[in-house]
């Protein structure tokens, strides 16, 4: 038990740190998806990219609530500094968000989709950027004094998190593309694969652009690279992201699915390789995971116990999903 009460910080983070990623994964490549509607001059195609999302757009918006709530109880120090830090951002992409929703909802009843298909492609566009600025925010570094926000409503707003927004944006687009290829054929799996390669290198560019400048920015993380024993330990997610992109361009013009599977590798180690860097922060150079948890460890434990619950019911009900709506998307379009 007092093993549990001293550690139980560090087992929420990483459980929240499992729901980020696979938000990333499974709203990201919804995300790619709608964006890439956006250069498609064919509704019907339109109506056949939003198809292949039938299974997961729904269940995505219940992790980003599930998300909130599990960092409003587990940091709420972390919960109140990122709402005030990044209040534009967060209140856009709600907008972006319902604009998405409706178009779902609403275009196979209306007698003019094309509408519909411009508010899920842009509202896709508007939360990846949302979501771009956000990160970058806290990677960057969020202006503190104590536990108190000191910066501006613009704060955010930088080189640094224009960078990553577009690492963000490109990657989603990879995703989104990857995905693509995995559920349709044709003339959209043709210009998907295409989509993938160019998205691929662009995400390749400005990933390893924002990790040298994440390093430069943080010297106790530049220290875990110059550091020998550090070094292998922060250096190994980075270089099997490496080899997952390699494998997923080996895979890109021979493979329907291995795009896509080591594109979701290729995520994990990136993202994961960046959080060892900032380990123990969960605010970079501000507040560690410690001392941004809620203050009484039976409260985390408490929770612990819930989400042990709820978790394995979350992730049979999502994955009987999966295999409910597997194969191709076909037919009209989403609603039709």
């Amino acid at each position: 038990m007092e093993w549990l009460e001293a550690h139980v910080a560090q087992i929420w983070f990483l459980i929240i740190g499992f729901f980020v990623l696979y938000y990333a994964v499974a709203d990201g490549l919804g995300l790619g998806v709608g964006m890439i509607s956006l250069f498609s001059p064919d509704e019907a195609k339109r109506g056949v990219m939003m198809a292949s999302l039938q299974s997961t757009w729904q269940d995505n918006q219940t992790w980003l609530v599930l998300l909130g709530g599990m960092l409003f109880g587990a940091f709420p120090l972390f919960y109140s500094v990122a709402l005030s830090a990044f209040y534009v951002p967060i209140t856009v992409m709600l907008f972006g968000l319902i604009f998405r929703g409706l178009a779902f909802e609403f275009r196979g009843h209306s007698e003019r989709p094309s509408r519909w298909s411009l508010s899920f492609g842009l509202g896709s566009l508007v939360t990846a950027l949302c979501q771009g600025f956000t990160l970058g925010g806290i990677f960057y570094g969020i202006p503190m004094d104590g536990q108190t926000f000191t910066g501006t409503v613009w704060s955010w707003f930088h080189p640094y998190s224009v960078v990553f927004t577009l690492g963000v944006v490109s990657g989603y687009v990879m995703l989104g593309a990857n995905y693509l290829i995995l559920k349709t054929d044709g003339d959209i799996q043709r210009s998907s694969r295409r989509c993938s390669s160019s998205a691929g290198f662009s995400t390749l560019v400005v990933s390893v652009v924002i990790y040298a400048w994440t390093i430069a920015r943080h010297p106790y993380m530049a220290r875990k690279w110059t550091a020998a024993p550090e070094f292998f330990s922060v250096a190994a997610l980075p270089a099997l992201a490496l080899v997952a992109f390699a494998l997923y361009r080996r895979g890109l013009g021979r493979s329907e699915s291995a795009p896509f599977l080591w594109n979701v590798v290729l995520v994990f180690c990136s993202f994961a390789g960046i959080s060892v860097g900032f380990y123990p922060y969960i605010i970079p150079n501000m507040v560690t995971i410690q001392n941004a948890a809620v203050s009484s460890p039976r409260t985390l434990i408490f929770m612990l116990a819930a989400i042990a619950v709820l978790l394995p019911v979350i992730l049979v009900y999502t994955g009987y999903k999966h295999w409910l709506f597997r194969g191709k998307a076909v037919g009209g379009g989403y609603g039709d």
